[in-house]
């Protein structure tokens, strides 16, 4: 397995958004994003700097490895978005960044839907700097509106876990998310921040767990479905909603009850990974546009 860097200090001096189509940047803003995301605790049955979660094959540093090996990919996606490539080369970059994702973790999905999710912001964020979308256009708009025909009529892999799960519970998953623009990620994930920010304005940490809690609390997660069923999946947005409408992070016992939850999602093997992917992605979108993450 390859050695993951240290991600103690910032990938990049300021989370600001680039001036120009620059993919190394978008690179470095998308990873660290990836890295918030890993080091956002507690974080209900998910990996974490802290714990595997629910999970007994991966850890923090099989995400950390992970993360470092798929970064090329997203400054390559960057800068086919400025070139106006369609979701035909996208797709093919994708795969190349999956493979490039195995191989670093001898063969566990860490990031599969990062990949797709952010990797499309990225493009989108090269088409907004190279002038092929208007200034202040949303990245989730514009991946809706460049590629977002393609996104849904494209191949679908018939054996992965997310069609499995969209055929048997009719759940849209992460391609109907993009192909609308990432809705969860503008109407749930960002305002979660901005929230979280309110109740905590001095810890980004306890600002990404709201988020995060949110997000369980209202996305129809398909690792959920796909684990645990739809009892799984109520079962985590009940108890999500609790949390928040206790307080969330506003209350001082904030860790305590979010390390309850965590808890408890383990004992049932519950892991909202699509919640975690929303996430990392509301934080790249923040910071893409000025948000100061």
């Amino acid at each position: 397995m390859r050695t993951a860097p240290a991600f103690s200090r910032p990938l990049i001096p300021a989370p600001e958004r680039p001036a120009l189509a620059d993919g190394e940047a978008i690179a470095a803003l998308a990873t660290r994003s990836l890295m918030l995301e890993l080091e956002t605790w507690p974080k209900p049955g998910l990996v974490s700097h802290m714990d595997s979660g629910s999970h007994h094959d991966m850890d923090a540093d099989t995400f950390r490895a992970s993360a470092w090996a798929i970064r090329p990919y997203f400054a390559a996606l960057t800068r086919a978005g400025a070139e106006g490539c369609g979701m035909g080369r996208l797709r093919n970059i994708g795969l190349e960044a999956e493979a490039a994702m195995l191989e670093a973790t001898s063969g566990i999905n860490t990031h599969r839907g990062a990949i797709f999710g952010l990797g499309l912001l990225c493009a989108a964020s090269g088409a907004r700097s190279a002038g092929l979308a208007g200034a202040a256009t949303p990245l989730g708009a514009i991946v809706a509106a460049r590629w977002g025909f393609d996104i849904v009529a494209g191949p679908v892999l018939l054996h992965s876990h997310g069609e499995r799960v969209r055929r048997r519970y009719g759940a849209g998953g992460a391609r109907m998310e993009a192909a609308l623009g990432f809705p969860s990620l503008y109407e749930i994930g960002l305002p979660a921040l901005r929230r979280g920010a309110c109740l905590a304005p001095d810890d980004a940490e306890a600002q990404r767990v709201e988020a995060c809690f949110a997000l369980i609390a209202a996305v129809e997660d398909t690792n959920l479905l796909h684990r645990r069923g739809l009892s799984g999946l109520r079962f985590a947005r009940r108890a999500a909603r609790v949390f928040l409408h206790g307080g969330g992070v506003g209350r001082p016992d904030w860790r305590a009850r979010a390390r309850a939850v965590h808890d408890r999602f383990v004992a049932h093997r519950l892991s909202p990974g699509g919640s975690a992917d929303i996430l990392a992605m509301s934080l790249f979108v923040s910071a893409c546009d000025g948000g100061g993450w």
